[in-house]
């Protein structure tokens, strides 16, 4: 290699989805009212829901009230969980992300049993209301949990989501190894999860397993081929294992898909601490 690669790997140590960082600044991500995978199983959401949903994203002790006088009159297992739902939201936006913990958990507890899929994202959203404030073992407990209702629903696409969502815990926590075991296993729910391959291929590269970093991150290519991120990852990971010529290349795709991009600027200063090409 004809560059010092000291400055330039201190610097790869930060690049790439850092399951070790703030995963889910300001309100967890998992705790937004997304809409469900087309190929979830999780109920179509009703009108009443619906509508407590908007009051709980735009005044939410209007849906609070909304949510307890709806949970006195519900006549369904699914109305109780919907409406736990509900209540759910409308604390976290007003940040009791405690009480907004054990409403979701209770919902998770109350969805029909035969929608695993369904109790499995309350569960997740418990999860991630403990994560917000802090609490990192329940955290833990409760994606885990979640995960595995996911698996038995069976729900590959969210299995693999909330497998990424534990291994992100696990990093926080300094669990490495079996972070990266539950990046195996989103792998496996879903092999054609291109986030799971990129994280996989981060966390490997950071474990020093940079054979395995290069064909996780080659999978993450094919499932993502103009994904920036990628591209960026697989140039550190070729610089790294000292193939300047593919990190070159890589960092290129970078500016040539995404030029405007926040990876574009780092790729701009790699490709600075690279040789030319001859």
């Amino acid at each position: 290699m004809t560059l010092s690669l000291a400055p330039l790997a201190l610097l790869f140590m930060q690049v790439g989805p850092n399951p070790s960082a703030g995963a889910m600044p300001g309100i967890p991500d998992e705790l937004a009212n997304r809409p469900p995978r087309a190929e979830s199983t999780e109920p179509q959401v009703q009108p009443r829901l619906a509508t407590c949903l908007r009051q709980a994203a735009n005044t939410p002790d209007a849906a609070l009230d909304y949510a307890q006088g709806w949970r006195e009159t519900a006549e369904t297992d699914l109305e109780m969980a919907q409406s736990a739902h509900c209540l759910g939201l409308a604390l976290v936006q007003l940040d009791r992300m405690g009480e907004a913990r054990e409403i979701f958990e209770l919902a998770s507890a109350e969805a029909p049993a035969d929608n695993l899929a369904y109790a499995a994202r309350l569960n997740a959203m418990a999860g991630n209301a403990a994560l917000a404030e802090g609490d990192m073992e329940n955290a833990l407990v409760l994606l885990d949990r979640a995960g595995g209702q996911a698996l038995a629903a069976p729900d590959g696409a969210l299995a693999a989501d909330l497998r990424v969502d534990l291994a992100r815990v696990l990093v926080r926590m300094g669990r490495q190894e079996d972070a990266a075991e539950a990046l195996s296993e989103a792998r496996e729910a879903d092999g054609d999860d291109a986030q799971a391959w990129l994280l996989s291929a981060t966390l490997s590269r950071r474990l020093s397993r940079l054979g395995e970093a290069q064909q996780q991150i080659e999978r993450a290519a094919l499932l993502a081929p103009r994904n920036p991120q990628v591209g960026l990852e697989a140039g550190v990971i070729a610089a790294l294992s000292g193939r300047e010529e593919a990190a070159r290349k890589s960092f290129q795709s970078v500016l040539d898909v995404a030029p405007d991009s926040p990876q574009a600027d780092q790729a701009r200063e790699y490709l600075a601490q690279i040789a030319p090409a001859e």
